[in-house]
């Protein structure tokens, strides 16, 4: 079976949030995505401690998409660093588990 996997990215608009979504979506690298924010993100970043609003992304993803939608991420997001995480899914229910597989094997 093919692992699940629940992928974070933030970003700092809505609007920002909603084009990577949409992308990653769009690409079949993602099921789905959701978008959650205001949040405020506390981090280092050259030499100095930043606070910031950030939108988080969560894509509902396969391990076997896992590079494909990293790269995407990456070429797309503004971000010098971007925080790109993966978080694997222990569990779900078996129909929702079997749209996600086959949503984002339909490239």
């Amino acid at each position: 079976m093919t692992l699940a996997l629940t992928v974070l990215t933030t970003t700092d608009s809505a609007e920002k949030a909603e084009e990577l979504a949409r992308g990653a979506v769009e690409a079949r690298l993602a099921a789905c995505a959701q978008i959650s924010g205001p949040v405020t993100s506390v981090y280092h970043w050259k030499n100095a401690i930043e606070t910031s609003q950030e939108w988080q992304v969560f894509f509902k993803t396969t391990e076997a998409c896992y590079d494909a939608l990293e790269a995407h991420l990456v070429a797309a997001h503004d971000y010098d660093t971007p925080e790109i995480i993966a978080m694997p899914v222990v569990q779900g229910s078996t129909g929702y588990l079997a749209w996600l597989r086959q949503e984002t094997s339909a490239k």
